[in-house]
């Protein structure tokens, strides 16, 4: 923007300013309010702040919401938390070869979870604010309180497998039922799995439509951040039933100290199943299943104690405005995966191989000793 028109533009009342800005979204007012004083001024106005995070997240629309918002620093910081992706790249620091040498070195307390580092950190306080949309519309938004079946410091909470479920066995009822994306919300004519199946619409429709938001607020802290990768990172068809699809979304996080290879995966599932409507003939997919767990590189579950100090160091980590850096960490994250298993073959191999010597000398050595 010139000087003479800043200096027209100061003649304008602030409130078609606060019009205009009102009308544009997160990273449009973000990069509004760097233009003059005016547009900044006006920008650190709530409200403004307030529309953006209900037009990206519906659930902060509720009154509750609202006021754990409010208590954690206020609309403008929480769009400015959340909406930024977690990326971590500190992947390459892990020392393989020590890993290797020494495993036994994380069977104590550090892998298992035997710290002190939990101490303070309580399921009840983490909340979780979760929205789905399919293009523009919400097909889903929910807020739970704490981590189900955590029963405060439960110590089988602590030690079993970790996952957050928000539909499944927590959720069997009808309502589950009724979160459907069907023709009217722009599904593909699609009459049948067979078709789906040879066609791929449906598929196509989930890898390009579906968005997802998993937003983890500490409040103790008074710190958030969007734990899910809010683009599918990848759609499996026909999973386990020809009827069924798997959307993983999800974020690498930052483990030192916690697991041998110091970063652990978060995995967001949501499943969605065909079924036919009877009216209009055609195939809608319906939501049956949305959760989130975390696993280290061998797949395994981090326990529920784990989790926990996991979660609270991610609302502290870098984040990005750009999702090819999320995709890439992620990228990155399934070939170092990829290589610590193909590491571990070899390793596991080579001791076979010592031992099969080490059995026949112990074999040869016998029958000598005998004759």
């Amino acid at each position: 923007m010139s000087v003479a028109q800043m200096e027209s533009t100061s003649s304008l009342s602030s409130d078609i300013f606060y019009d205009i800005l009102r009308r544009l979204d997160g990273a449009t007012l973000a990069s509004a309010a760097c233009a003059c004083a005016a547009f900044c001024s006006i920008s650190r106005e709530e409200k403004l702040w307030e529309d953006v995070c209900y037009s990206l997240w519906p659930s902060t629309s509720r009154d509750d919401v609202r006021n754990l918002i409010s208590s954690i620093g206020g609309f403008r910081k929480f769009y400015a938390d959340c909406y930024p992706l977690i990326v971590n790249k500190d992947l390459t620091v892990v020392d393989w070869d020590s890993y290797f040498e020494d495993p036994e070195e994380w069977i104590g307390a550090d892998y298992y979870g035997e710290t002190d580092e939990y101490q303070g950190i309580s399921p009840s306080d983490f909340i979780s604010i979760v929205d789905i949309r399919y293009k523009d519309k919400t097909i889903f938004s929910e807020v739970l309180q704490g981590v189900p079946y955590s029963d405060g410091f439960n110590r089988w909470f602590y030690n079993s497998p970790f996952q957050v479920d928000i539909i499944g066995d927590s959720y069997a009822n009808d309502e589950v039922g009724q979160i459907l994306i069907s023709v009217s919300d722009g599904l593909p004519l699609v009459q049948s799995v067979e078709s789906e199946k040879k066609e791929g619409k449906l598929w196509k429709e989930l890898v390009d439509g579906i968005r997802l938001s998993w937003i983890i607020v500490n409040t103790k802290v008074k710190q958030a951040a969007n734990i899910s990768s809010w683009i599918p990172l990848g759609v499996q068809r026909h999973w386990p039933t020809d009827e069924d699809f798997v959307v993983r979304f999800g974020s690498i996080l930052p483990a030192k100290d916690v697991v041998p290879c110091q970063v652990v995966e978060c995995i967001v599932v949501a499943k969605f199943q065909m079924v036919k409507d009877d009216n209009s003939g055609y195939m809608h997919l319906k939501l049956t299943q949305l959760s989130m767990q975390l696993e280290d590189m061998e797949g395994a579950h981090m326990n529920g104690r784990n989790s926990l100090v996991v979660l609270k160091e991610a609302l502290s980590c870098q984040r990005s405005k750009n999702y090819t850096e999320v995709l890439e960490c992620c990228d990155l994250y399934s070939r170092v995966r990829t290589e610590m298993k193909e590491e571990k073959m070899r390793n596991e191999s080579r001791i076979d191989r010592l031992c099969i010597l080490s059995g026949i000398a112990a074999f040869i050595t016998f029958w000598y000793c005998i004759f």
